[in-house]
């Protein structure tokens, strides 16, 4: 993704809201986790943009955290007490999006049964997080850059301005500048949004955050379950050298399947390998595993290629295989989860 022609406010110290850092220890600040000076330099821009009324627009790719920051900034904020009212502007049809962000009149469109305020109304004294902004028609944009500007709007139907006292923090994963000379983005709208702009660092580019992440998952699971699961060498070393280009989204699904499968050491195949697994050879009730197969796969191809030999019977498979009823059906279930999440991103 190009960069965004707008400079964010640059920092002097090495580290915000986290005391005394050390090395190898996991830092947080609000709802964010990191401690790569990418990080470092995020908490304290946040730091700084909190405590104004600043707009402020975040860009990064998907997985980035983009909500948690504007979460974070709300919550270190004087307006922390008053509502945080998310909206994913991208998923709202466009014909839809003016009366949801301001309200409508009772009769004022088909379907328009009774009177509603708006997103603007519901997060008065707090703020607003518009995500993927940029997926907004210029139409809409205009209206959205008269309240921003003024604070008043009118509902759809209304010739009555409404007032609503909200800090408005927008996010895209496009490069807003890219966004205004090919998408329809308006330039004087991304100039107001980008009071101060932030940018959420992709994983790649925080070092030594993928291990630091993947062990904080990983403990929040064994917390949570009442488990003892530790991740194999094998396994951090996939941490390490893959680049997450699903970023902490994709790192922090791959921990949960891995502990799902995993008994007591937690396998974490090699995401540029499971994509070249050939598939096992079955003969009768024998069945070969290509050598090179990660562990990972090779156990679901066995657990699998059981359960079809028993006929679907779930209950002898997990006694031919040697684990429980419940373990079986977990295994099962985080490869349907997986199924569903390829078909998600094909």
């Amino acid at each position: 993704m190009a960069s965004i022609e707008l400079e964010a406010p640059t920092s002097d110290r090495a580290a915000a809201g986290s005391a005394n850092p050390r090395a190898g220890a996991l830092q947080s600040y609000g709802l964010l986790y990191g401690s790569s000076p990418a990080m470092q330099e995020l908490y304290e821009q946040i730091e700084r943009v909190a405590s104004t009324d600043a707009t402020a627009l975040i860009i990064g790719e998907s997985g980035t955290g983009k909500e948690l920051i504007a979460r974070t900034i709300h919550e270190q904020s004087t307006r922390k007490e008053a509502p945080f009212i998310a909206v994913n502007c991208g998923a709202i049809p466009d014909e839809l999006i003016e009366a949801e962000l301001f309200g409508h009149e009772k009769g004022s469109f088909t379907g328009a049964i009774q009177g509603r305020v708006g997103y603007f109304e519901h997060a008065n004294g707090g703020t607003l997080f518009l995500d993927e902004v940029t997926e907004m028609t210029p139409v809409r944009q205009v209206k959205l850059l008269r309240a921003l500007e003024t604070g008043t709007f009118y509902r759809v139907g209304s010739s009555e301005a409404s007032y609503s006292d909200v800090r408005v923090i927008a996010a895209t994963n496009r490069d807003p500048v890219t966004a205004v000379k090919e998408n329809g983005l308006r330039e004087d709208l991304m100039y107001r949004l980008a009071v101060f702009p932030l940018r959420a660092p992709p994983l790649r580019e925080r070092d030594g955050d993928r291990e630091l992440l993947a062990q904080h998952f990983l403990n929040e699971l064994n917390e949570r379950e009442g488990t003892q699961k530790v991740f194999s060498k094998r396994a951090l070393e996939t941490v390490r050298s893959w680049s997450w280009p699903g970023n902490v989204r994709e790192l922090k699904n791959a921990v949960y399947r891995a502990f799902i499968l995993a008994e007591k050491v937690v396998e974490i195949p090699h995401p540029h390998l499971v994509s070249r697994v050939k598939k096992p050879v079955t003969q009768g009730d024998a069945m070969s595993v290509w050598i090179g197969t990660p562990l990972a796969d090779a156990q679901k191809q066995i657990i699998l290629g059981t359960l079809k030999y028993c006929g679907g019977d779930k209950r002898r498979a997990a006694r031919a295989l040697g684990v429980s009823l419940k373990t079986l059906y977990n295994r099962l279930g985080a490869y349907g989860s997986e199924e569903r999440e390829g078909e998600e991103e094909a």
